[in-house]
């Protein structure tokens, strides 16, 4: 039987959701329970915790949930309306239209490409042996550099480090549109994006990459091509969802080997086994299976998608609980994936329970590093690939040793990234 109440809700709580999000999600989770209604009034706002929940929002009755919450409606308007946040025909549309520049062999195909990239960054860690490096600036330099050869077919070269700074801006400042440092830093992405169009109509050549899918895409009903606007919404939209977020998975996966020697060495021995000092190719993954686990336990513990939001369109029960039309759903990958009734010692950096023994029989909606359901991330299996060739490729040449004096902490914004720098020195 339904029950007409709302689920538990803390007293006085709104000031440790805007200063402390993740640990009030963590704390109203442990003591409330499983649903709770974090903010009655005016829009009443749940965080739904448990895998049965989270299947029954994100894929059972998905549809009466949509992505148009506050944070992605700001997105829309002031950034891009792309796959990210758009809804209903128009993101099937566009999904339909964009799924085969992510099909597992076209994946494949890409490999070579990731590892070339991933090498020049060796080589110029190389050239400046002895010096410590940013790793959070290094990783997105990497992955920027990767996704806009893979997905557009262009290399943006010294403009990547100052587009990787205007994204991070950016996320600081979402939620203050009209900052100047907002503005400048929205100008210089699409500066590079409309750079990117214009170049590929000037050659008008198809490459088989996205973008050319992009320019030859015409709508089904009226025929029409999409303009440079909606291009660029929709490159803007996956360059910011394809680099930044396997950038700050990639740089706290470092963050932990480096506090975890001997997790770090259990990497190397197997990618030293397995290459015999070659380079690693997509055939080679296979046989790298701890190192993955390494990037997936990383995944767990900082999810970049930290937060995922939805909004009930019509009447709805979660839980035994009435959920009105309005009322805010929300899901924390952050606070699911330390939940204690499915993750054993669920603070502690353990890869191996990602091994096939330890992984058999978990819920499949207790892990949901790139969401679930219908909107799951398009580019997961891209993201694996790319981290996995990384951390081999990286792992055969260094080891990193983080240097002391720094204070680390997650940053829930936009995404979930280290709240400052991250200096680390490198160890052959």
């Amino acid at each position: 039987m339904q029950n007409n109440s709302l689920p538990p809700s803390p007293h006085g709580s709104s000031r440790d959701l805007m200063r402390r999000p993740l640990d009030f999600f963590l704390t109203i989770s442990r003591t409330y329970g499983d649903i709770v209604c974090y903010r009655p009034a005016p829009e009443p706002a749940y965080l739904v915790n448990h895998p049965d929940y989270i299947r029954h929002v994100l894929v059972d009755n998905y549809k009466n949930y949509s992505k148009e919450t506050y944070i992605n409606q700001m997105f829309k308007k002031v950034v891009a309306d792309g796959l990210l946040v758009s809804e209903g025909e128009t993101w099937r549309r566009q999904r339909r239209m964009m799924q085969p520049a992510f099909h597992q062999q076209r994946i494949a195909g890409l490999s070579e490409l990731v590892v070339a990239e991933t090498y020049k960054m060796l080589e110029k860690w190389s050239a400046q042996e002895g010096e410590p490096v940013d790793i959070s600036r290094e990783m997105s330099v990497l992955t920027l550099s990767i996704i806009t050869k893979a997905l557009f077919g262009v290399d943006i070269g010294s403009h990547a480090a100052a587009v990787g700074q205007a994204v991070n801006l950016g996320g600081d400042l979402l939620e203050k549109p009209r900052h100047p440092r907002f503005q400048k830093a929205l100008e210089t992405v699409e500066e590079v994006v409309q750079h990117i169009i214009t170049e590929r109509r000037k050659t008008g050549k198809d490459t088989g990459d996205l973008l050319s899918m992009l320019l030859d895409a015409q709508d089904e009903e009226t025929g029409a091509t999409m303009d440079d606007r909606q291009l660029r919404h929709q490159v803007v939209t996956l360059l910011l969802a394809g680099y930044e977020t396997t950038a700050n998975a990639l740089t706290w996966t470092w963050y932990l080997l480096a506090q975890h020697p001997e997790v770090a060495d259990k990497v190397r021995e197997e990618v030293d086994r397995e290459l015999k000092g070659c380079r690693p190719t997509y055939t080679d993954l296979v046989r790298l299976p701890y190192t993955l686990q390494v990037f997936q336990e990383g995944m767990r513990l900082y999810p970049s998608a930290w937060i995922l939001g939805r909004k009930a369109l019509h009447d709805d029960e979660i839980g035994g609980y009435p959920v009105a039309a309005g009322t805010i759903v929300a899901i924390s990958p952050y606070t699911m994936h330390r939940h204690p009734g499915y993750w054993e010692n669920p603070d502690d950096f353990d890869p191996d329970r990602f091994s096939p023994e330890r992984s058999a029989g978990r819920h499949r909606f207790a892990y949901l590093p790139f969401g679930a359901g219908p909107r799951q991330c398009i580019g997961n299996r891209f993201a694996l690939m790319e981290a996995h060739l990384i951390i081999a490729a990286v792992s055969q040449r260094y080891r990193m040793e983080l240097l002391p004096g720094q204070d680390i902490h997650p940053q829930p914004i936009f995404i979930l990234r280290p709240d400052r720098e991250i200096w680390m020195k490198l160890q052959s």
